[in-house]
């Protein structure tokens, strides 16, 4: 399959010397935006990834605080937008319905989607954009669209099997309960290639998809930003997209980890209508050194390898320190609470666990639900039962 354009294969120089064009412009735009405050810095001297090390690093809790004081986006975004999304925190994130605005076109490409797919949407068009940005990308490489969002599995799989779809697009396990439903159902379907985020893709699920017949790629991306990096078919890593700068650094710093070590992604966008510069992600990965036998010559992350603070992705959705407390506080007699992330078979589950004194589990079933935005297995010990380290979030999913 040919490249989607010709950014993805420059030489060294060429994307070094478009980059120096483009990102003065870029950060010209943030300092004309109330949001930003990126001091006195002149943007004519912003050219490379290196130089931007002089900026602050912009956090989702710096982000959070400036749209709660000028909502909806606090400063960052001017006044050109088609949608307004929602993502737990809550944030608030705009959207275009410009061609490819959240770049997923590139990565659906990567994953050999085109006009001649019927695509699955299964990402939530509810409140918060991954539908959206899925549909976005299927539109940009001629893709058709089912847009059939979460829940309702039967209905899923009957329509996968009457429509002839082709493609999936959704989180990595949700295919998976689809595909077991149309067996039970003894539904024939014809999909046989899937584009997958919002959690992490087992190896182990990957081959079951791939026993199947089902190739599965995924890419790393955020509600914010767009598409981070995505895989190819070369399966080595992931490829840094060709509208952002990624950056990986100490957690909690600005400052650059050595070649091929874990550390913090930061991100700078290239979108004109959301300058976002150098936003941690707290996320962590690392360079990988080399260029990908695809022939894509961009950088090369080695996708995700867990959050920086204990910010955790469960089903899809992240959970927050500061929501486990919101719970904490919902409640006058729990003393501490723990979110535990485990897996059951290929699927992720949650269990929360609350000090308090006796009292049915059931009774904190909804409050769970209304803070976490999920739900999970609650489990009532007794005070003093928990760990005493600090952990609120604790993630006990093996990612090897």
């Amino acid at each position: 399959m040919a490249y989607y354009d010709a950014l993805e294969t420059r030489s060294a120089d060429a994307r070094s010397a478009d980059l120096a064009r483009a990102l003065p412009e870029q950060i010209a735009r943030a300092q004309a935006l109330p949001g930003f405050d990126l001091g006195e810095i002149d943007a004519n001297a912003i050219t490379s990834p290196e130089a931007l090390t002089q900026l602050p690093v912009l956090r989702k809790s710096e982000l959070g605080a400036r749209q709660k004081a000028s909502p909806p986006f606090g400063g960052y975004v001017g006044p050109d937008f088609d949608h307004v999304f929602q993502s737990p925190g809550p944030l608030y994130e705009p959207g275009r319905v410009s061609h490819d605005w959240w770049r997923l076109g590139r990565f659906l490409h990567a994953a050999s989607f085109g006009p001649d797919d019927i695509v699955q949407n299964c990402f939530s068009y509810h409140l918060t954009p991954a539908g959206m940005m899925f549909e976005n990308g299927a539109r940009a490489v001629g893709a058709k669209v089912l847009p059939a969002g979460i829940g309702q599995t039967e209905l899923q799989a009957q329509a996968a099997c009457d429509v002839g779809v082709t493609g999936y697009a959704g989180t990595p396990d949700y295919l998976n309960i689809i595909l077991e439903k149309a067996d039970e159902m003894g539904l024939a379907l014809s999909i046989t290639k899937a584009a997958v985020s919002g959690g992490a893709l087992f190896p182990s699920l990957r081959q079951a998809y791939a026993d199947r017949g089902i190739s599965c790629t995924q890419c790393y991306g955020t509600a914010d930003l767009g598409n981070i990096a995505y895989e190819s078919d070369a399966m080595e890593g992931m490829i840094v997209d060709e509208g952002v700068i990624v950056e990986i650094v100490t957690p909690g710093t600005g400052n650059p980890v050595a070649p091929g070590e874990v550390g913090e992604v930061l991100v700078t966008t290239l979108n004109p209508d959301y300058p976002l510069i150098r936003f941690a992600t707290g996320d962590m990965s690392a360079v990988l050194e080399g260029q990908s036998p695809c022939g894509r010559t961009n950088m090369r992350i080695k996708g995700w390898m867990g959050r920086a603070d204990q910010t955790t992705k469960i089903k899809g959705m992240f959970v927050r320190p500061e929501q486990v407390a919101a719970l904490v506080d919902r409640h006058p007699e729990i003393s501490r609470a723990r979110v535990i992330a485990t897996r059951d078979g290929e699927m992720d589950a949650m269990t929360v666990r609350i000090e308090a004194e006796g009292g049915d589990p059931a009774a904190y079933d909804q409050s769970v639900a209304d803070v976490l935005k999920l739900r999970g297995k609650v489990e009532v010990v007794a005070p003093g039962t928990l760990p005493n380290d600090g952990l609120v979030i604790d993630d006990q999913r093996s990612y090897d």
